[in-house]
């Protein structure tokens, strides 16, 4: 009798231990995968990139890792230069992109986007003391510094010719703000929200002139037909991040809106 009811005992146990266990696993709405996913990143980008003394910060590198904290995998940051991005998810060497990396055409080709996070566009920079080049129509015979592999390279690369211009190409923002303000180049072709924030966190001897030149929107990306799952969840994570307000938290603290 004793044996029987200790048999009872233990299969009661280990039923509820069953329930128990069942009911963490479902805690979170996407569960646990315990794959870390290599993220590539742009860290001379802000204010969606940027590192801070041993810290990365900005924009994506939160949003990141919001959404990977809603949807319950992990993560690793591979910082490099935007241009190398894509071709090392190409070569495997990284899972997805977040970068302020416009959605093109062009790019769907190799990549597929999540739904857009960020409204972004292109404008035209000069010299803070410039008073010929007012918009985009004044660069006629001039020289326009771009960032290699962004839209602002393709846009001046594709409109060189219509625009008259000399386009020179530089690896990272800094080097190609330096290049203005120091009248090696006229202008620049950059990210508004970029050269925004860049402006208003230090005095870089530079100015905004014209309208927005297209309105781009950011996106984060796979390989094309691979992570789709991966991509599913960073379009949940991101939508709920944007119900419950942590999206906004996350704009409002690097650009203020």
């Amino acid at each position: 009798m004793k044996k029987i009811k200790f048999i009872s005992l233990f299969l009661i146990l280990t039923l509820l231990l069953a329930a128990c266990g069942t009911k963490d696993k479902s805690t979170s709405g996407a569960g646990n995968d315990s794959k870390v996913y290599k993220i590539g990143v742009d860290t001379t980008y802000p204010p969606f990139e940027f590192k801070n003394r041993n810290e990365y910060k900005g924009i994506d590198i939160e949003l990141i890792n919001a959404i990977a904290k809603n949807q319950g995998f992990k993560i690793d940051l591979s910082p490099m230069d935007f241009g190398g991005i894509i071709p090392a998810m190409q070569a495997n060497q990284l899972d997805v992109a977040i970068a302020g990396m416009s959605i093109t055409d062009e790019r769907k080709k190799v990549v597929d986007f999540s739904t857009p996070y960020f409204n972004a566009g292109l404008t035209v920079v000069v010299k803070k003391d410039n008073t010929t080049i007012k918009s985009v129509d004044d660069l006629k015979g001039k020289t326009v510094a771009v960032k290699k592999g962004t839209t602002g390279s393709k846009y001046a690369l594709d409109n060189a010719d219509k625009l008259g211009i000399k386009v020179v190409q530089f690896n990272d923002s800094p080097a190609m703000f330096q290049e203005v303000a120091n009248g090696n180049a006229d202008a620049l072709i950059e990210d508004y929200p970029v050269i925004s924030y860049a402006i208003a966190q230090k005095d870089l001897g530079l100015k905004i002139v014209g309208d927005r030149l297209n309105g781009d929107k950011y996106g984060i990306a796979v390989l094309k037909g691979q992570n789709k799952d991966l991509l599913a969840k960073i379009d949940k994570g991101l939508a709920e991040l944007q119900k419950d307000g942590t999206y906004d938290k996350i704009l409002k603290k690097y650009i203020g809106k």
